[in-house]
């Protein structure tokens, strides 16, 4: 039921999307040959569709070898679109993987700040909560007020203890202070919040590496998951945060947020295309429940439009 009740906020949070796409493949494929000049129609769509242009070339290449010259229906092509795109989805719709033998498990969460970092972990900390993990959060962001209290209230929520250090106290000593605590307090999941002010990247990009040689201190195989939180609606600046912060730490995976509020949801394939990392989980709203394990073919068909096209 539970999934039942995402898959429908899932499709009503990429409606923006989906109609510009469906639309699009409406408007250019009424009755029509596919022939060089419909390939080159519908590679424009999708590249303005955020789908980025390798992706939309690789749809191309695969239309141009299985349906050139056929005559073709706008369902169609959303039914082969929704195919091909689920093709470039699959192998990075990997769910995150908790190695029970890693304990605590430490998942270090970077990301531009706006981009849903703090709530997200807050999402996962509860989730993880209702499996039966005893989760502890981290407020390593010490220098935005908001964010700390931001995790707090979601530790209420969750009932997580969150670890806070004085305001513009070095998060590196606090996440190596949370693991020891983890230790003797018996949390097996540790999420440490970090800031993403992208304004001064060197410093940034210290503080990172800062944390992590710090977490070895403790336990040289952490962090075990280091995520990289992106919003949708920032199209395709998604795709250069990636590349800024794989120059700063070793990204393991990738959450989209904000897909409800998003007209830019293609940008999923060109992050699938492109960036070759595992895509976790997607969020459409506010609640936990709205951020859920990434299912390539549920998002292919509701991107596309192809559901809509399936007789009642």
């Amino acid at each position: 039921m539970m999934a039942l009740g995402f898959l429908s906020r899932l499709k009503s949070g990429l409606t923006r999307s989906t109609q510009k796409l469906a639309a699009g493949i409406t408007d250019t494929f009424t009755k029509r040959k596919l022939d060089d000049a419909a390939l080159e129609e519908l590679e424009d769509l999708l590249i303005t569709a955020d789908l980025g242009p390798a992706a939309a070339a690789r749809v191309i290449r695969a239309f141009r070898r299985t349906r050139f010259g056929q005559d073709v229906s706008a369902p169609e092509i959303r039914a082969s679109l929704a195919e091909e795109v689920a093709k470039i989805l699959a192998p990075v719709a990997q769910p995150l993987a908790i190695d029970r033998s890693k304990n605590p498990f430490v998942i270090l969460m970077v990301g531009v700040n706006g981009t849903g970092k703090t709530t997200t972990i807050g999402k996962l900390a509860q989730s993880y909560a209702e499996a039966g993990a005893r989760p502890l959060l981290v407020a390593g962001d010490t220098f935005r007020a908001a964010a700390v209290e931001q995790l707090q209230v979601w530790g209420e929520r969750t009932g997580a203890p969150v670890m806070t250090g004085p305001a513009n106290a070095d998060p590196a000593g606090l996440a190596f202070d949370a693991i020891a605590r983890a230790r003797r307090d018996g949390h097996d999941i540790v999420l440490i919040d970090t800031a993403g002010r992208l304004h001064n990247k060197a410093a940034l990009m210290e503080e990172l590496r800062k944390i992590i040689r710090v977490i070895r201190k403790q336990d040289e195989t952490a962090p075990h998951a280091v995520l990289l939180t992106l919003d949708a609606t920032t199209g395709q600046n998604a795709i250069a945060q990636v590349a800024t912060f794989k120059e700063m730490v070793d990204l393991t995976g990738l959450i989209v947020t904000k897909l409800d509020g998003s007209a830019r949801a293609g940008v999923v394939v060109a992050l699938a295309e492109t960036a070759a990392l595992p895509i976790h989980a997607v969020g459409v709203g506010e609640q936990a429940a709205d951020l859920r394990p990434f299912d390539a073919t549920e998002f292919a068909r509701a991107l596309t439009g192809a559901d809509a096209d399936r007789p009642a």
